[in-house]
């Protein structure tokens, strides 16, 4: 045998020694769990830890599934609640593969897996969303809302709106989870959470409910404009009476200086008239003839009246 079939030989077997590696060799992520099969049956128990591991080459097949949690997104639904309201409800959930196993025997894959869950979770919310009114849905608690109920009567008007709520939107989202997991649990999927990602109304009902928030808007913003007309009106109210009371002051103290002035001014006439009380009597009737005299005018007196006295002495 000569050197060149020796090293074709050894070639050989080390590419069948290579190949057998290769196909016997497989990788485990941390995100990973495999199930290895020989001729479609399971053989050994799940492989969950990562790193490198060996199998039958050729006739065993390694099967990844993912360990991490994946995504459920659910199509919107049109679902009427006990008091006959449409909604359109709109959810999402979480989920891992807790048996890689059983997962393989049922599912195989995720896209049968997302299936599963629709045909399991989607039930389960239209069946609770069924069996309560939508305040359940909508509301967690019964704590009054600062909104008032539209009423005619005065006796209601001011009346705040209060729901009673029983089980609540997050008691209601606990029922769905438990009822779906116990479901899922013989596909090997265990739902981690569920949530309602979108509550609505359907078009008829959301115009319904449109024109209840506008018309209690209403009355609340009528409700403010008539507290603040009214304190509007207070403060008017308040302004004239102190406004009032100034100028009243105001007008009682001018009275009292004028009174005062008018009192200094008589005392200052009589004293300077006292002095000569004919040089008064003279001045004052100086005044009447300016006053009552002009050049047309025509005046009968008897002689001996006193407006007559100065003008007999002027013709002296």
């Amino acid at each position: 045998m000569n050197s060149n079939t020796i090293k074709v030989s050894i070639l050989t077997v080390v590419a069948a020694v290579l190949v057998l590696v290769f196909s016997a060799a497989y990788i485990v992520d941390e995100t990973e769990q495999v199930v290895v099969t020989q001729f479609g049956r399971i053989v050994g128990a799940p492989v969950k830890e990562p790193g490198l591991k060996f199998k039958m080459p050729f006739i065993q097949t390694a099967n990844y599934f993912p360990k991490n949690i994946l995504e459920w997104d659910s199509d919107p639904g049109q679902v009427p609640t006990k008091d006959k309201t449409y909604i359109w409800v709109d959810t999402f959930a979480r989920w891992k593969i807790s048996d890689p196993v059983l997962y393989f025997q049922s599912v195989k894959d995720e896209l049968s897996a997302l299936k599963r869950l629709d045909d399991i979770i989607d039930p389960a919310m239209r069946n609770l969303v069924t069996s309560y009114p939508l305040v359940e849905t909508v509301r967690n608690t019964d704590r009054s809302m600062d909104t008032f109920d539209v009423a005619d009567d005065d006796e209601n008007k001011n009346r705040k709106v209060r729901y009673q709520v029983d089980l609540g939107r997050d008691e209601i989202t606990r029922l769905i989870v438990a009822q779906s997991r116990k479901k899922l649990e013989e596909f090997g999927i265990e739902l981690v959470d569920m949530k309602i990602k979108r509550l609505n109304y359907i078009d008829s009902v959301r115009r319904s409910v449109y024109d209840r928030m506008i018309a209690e808007r209403n009355q609340i913003a009528e409700k403010f404009r008539a507290e603040g007309k009214g304190e509007a009106s207070n403060i008017m109210g308040g302004k004239e009476k102190e406004l009032q009371k100034i100028k009243s002051e105001a007008y009682k103290i001018a009275q009292e200086t004028k009174g005062r002035a008018d009192a200094k001014a008589t005392r200052i006439y009589a004293d300077a008239y006292g002095v000569d009380p004919e040089f008064y009597a003279f001045q004052k009737t100086m005044e009447v003839y300016k006053k009552s005299l002009s050049t047309d005018s025509t005046l009968v007196l008897s002689t001996d009246s006193d407006l007559m006295k100065y003008m007999k002495g002027a013709g002296k």
